[in-house]
C-alpha cells in the first residue's frame, strides 16, 4: 500500500479528536509536485531559494503542530497514569480482603470500571506511538521526494532536526505503556491454564472494545512501517519488536493478520 493511503486510512481509524493532527501529506505532496514541474531552478537562484524556503517553512509547521499536539497529550498520560494507579489504591484500601469496608461485590464493580479504563488509556498510548512513527515516516518519504525531483538536498539536515523533536522522542509513553502492561497483568484475574487465559484475553478485548480497534488498526500500521525489508534503510524506522503480555496478545488475536 503507497504511503498516501495508509496514512489515510490511519487518520479515518484514530480517535476524532486527533485527525486534524497528522501530517498534511497531500498538500506537501502537491507542493512538491508544483516545484518539480516548474522551469529548471538552478541551486543558489532566487526562485529556487524561495521555492525551497516554502517547503521548508510548511515542513517547520507541521513540526510544531507534532509537537504542540504531541506534548499535549504526553503530560495528560502521565496525570491519567498516576489518578489510575490512585484509584486502585483506593479501592483496594476500603474494599479490597484487607480494606476498612471488606466487600467482593464493591470490589470487583469498581475494578471492572478501573479495568476498562486501564485498557482504554493503553490504547491511547499506543496510538501516540504510532501517531509518532507514521508522521516522521511521511516526513522522510515527502523529503525522498523533494530531493529526487528538484536536485534538492535537503533530507539529511532535516531529518537530524527531526531526530531531536519532542514529537520523536516516545520514551517516555513506552515506558508507561510498560507500566500500563504491568498494571493490566496484575489487576486482571490470572488463570494459569490455557482456557483461563483465553477468558482473560477476551475479557481484555470486550473491556477496551471502543479504543481497541483503533488500537489493533495502529499497532498493525507500526508493523507494516518498521518491519524489516530490502527498503530498510538510514531513515527507517526499525522493525517493531512488541512485549509478551496479555493485551497485545489480545491485540494479535483480534488482527486480520499476524502482528510480530
Amino acid at each position: 500500500m503507497k504511503f498516501g493511503k495508509r496514512l489515510k486510512q490511519q487518520v479515518q481509524e484514530t480517535l476524532p479528536g486527533w485527525r486534524d493532527k497528522f501530517l498534511s501529506y497531500k498538500n506537501l505532496k502537491k507542493l512538491v509536485k508544483l516545484i518539480s514541474s516548474t522551469p529548471p531552478l538552478l541551486n543558489g537562484s532566487l526562485e529556487y531559494v524561495k521555492a525551497e524556503a516554502e517547503f521548508v517553512y510548511l515542513l517547520n509547521n507541521e513540526i510544531d503542530k507534532f509537537n504542540a499536539f504531541f506534548i499535549e497529550q504526553e503530560e495528560d498520560f502521565v496525570i491519567k497514569h498516576k489518578e489510575l494507579q490512585q484509584r486502585i489504591q483506593r479501592v483496594i484500601a476500603m474494599w479490597g480482603s484487607n480494606g476498612s469496608k471488606p466487600s467482593e461485590t464493591e470490589y470487583k464493580d469498581e475494578m471492572a470500571k478501573i479495568r476498562k479504563d486501564i485498557v482504554d488509556f493503553h490504547g491511547e498510548m499506543v496510538l501516540l506511538v504510532n501517531y509518532s512513527n507514521i508522521n516522521y515516516t511521511g516526513l522522510a518519504k515527502i523529503l525522498k521526494k523533494y530531493d529526487k525531483r528538484t536536485g534538492g538536498l535537503l533530507r539529511l539536515p532535516f531529518i537530524q532536526k527531526v531526530l531531536k523533536q519532542p514529537f520523536f522522542t516516545t520514551e517516555l509513553v513506552s515506558k508507561l505503556v510498560k507500566e500500563c502492561e504491568n498494571t493490566i497483568d496484575s489487576v486482571f484475574p490470572v488463570e494459569e491454564n490455557g482456557e483461563g487465559k483465553k477468558e482473560r484475553r477476551e475479557a481484555i478485548t470486550v473491556t477496551g472494545e471502543g479504543v481497541f480497534r483503533n488500537t489493533v488498526a495502529a499497532l498493525m500500521t507500526m508493523q507494516e512501517i518498521r518491519s524489516g525489508s530490502s527498503t530498510y534503510g538510514q531513515f527507517s524506522l526499525p522493525p517493531l519488536n512488541l512485549p509478551d503480555s496479555e493485551i497485545v496478545q489480545s491485540v494479535q488475536l483480534n488482527s486480520p493478520i499476524p502482528i510480530v
